[in-house]
């Protein structure tokens, strides 16, 4: 349960989307829900330049995260984090990659698949 104090400082502390892009609706780099991103920290742009939840984005991505996990942790819309990270993946100062792909065609991996289902 949080405080009258604690519920006050989040509605100061939030900003409505578009301020947090700049007004910015489409990220530069394409970004899937699933795609992980992870801190390099070889930034071209310093930490104090950069917004700040450019900065909590960063903070989130010492370790692999999913862009779903980093826009929850921020309690922000998808595109807006997708806006976040393509400028931290522009100045270099985390990397991004697709996660990895499952071939959905093997028929002895579906099974074992549909086996673990059923188990739960």
């Amino acid at each position: 349960m949080t405080s009258p104090e604690e519920e006050q400082e989040a509605v100061e502390l939030w900003e409505r989307p578009y301020t947090v892009t700049g007004g910015r609706t489409h990220p530069s780099r394409s970004l899937d829900l699933m795609s992980l991103v992870r801190a390099t920290g070889r930034a071209k742009v310093p930490v104090d330049r950069l917004g700040r939840e450019h900065a909590q984005a960063l903070r989130l991505c010492t370790r692999t995260v999913s862009v779903a996990e980093v826009a929850a942790h921020l309690k922000q819309p998808v595109i807006v984090t997708k806006v976040l990270l393509s400028d931290l993946i522009e100045s270099g100062a985390v990397a991004t990659r697709s996660p990895a792909t499952v071939d959905t065609s093997d028929p002895v991996r579906l099974k074992a698949l549909l086996d673990g289902l059923r188990r739960l």
